[in-house]
């Protein structure tokens, strides 16, 4: 499984620092410089996933049976929510109850359609 992810932010990359080479004995000079070199990388590393999750808009899905879907019109247009009982769902049709397939839906104002 693969994942696409959007965002309306620039993502910034982070990329591996070139790490200073260590002197034959202990120098502590390196050690600090070494330290700053770790903690200005970590520092983007967070900042990066910290965009990232900001940038995910999508809310966990709630799973329903077709019959307690709440309404489609009163959920609104584009709403999303998972069902577990759908009879032979193909994608864009109206669900309907009755089966066993487990599938996304969402709204389209009027009817909650699979997908």
């Amino acid at each position: 499984m693969s994942y696409i992810i959007t965002s309306d932010y620039q993502l910034n990359k982070a990329v591996a620092p070139s790490l200073p080479l260590a002197p034959r004995e202990y120098d502590a000079q390196y050690i600090d410089q070494l330290n700053n070199v770790l903690r200005l990388y970590f520092n983007r590393l967070d900042n990066f996933n910290q965009q990232l999750m900001a940038s995910t808009d999508v809310p966990p899905l709630t799973n329903y049976t077709v019959a307690t879907l709440p309404s489609a019109g009163t959920s609104g247009k584009g709403a999303r929510a998972f069902v577990t009982d759908a009879l032979a769902p193909v994608f864009g049709a109206t669900v309907v109850t009755g089966g066993a397939g487990a599938v996304p839906v969402y709204s389209d104002g009027t009817n909650w359609k699979v997908g």
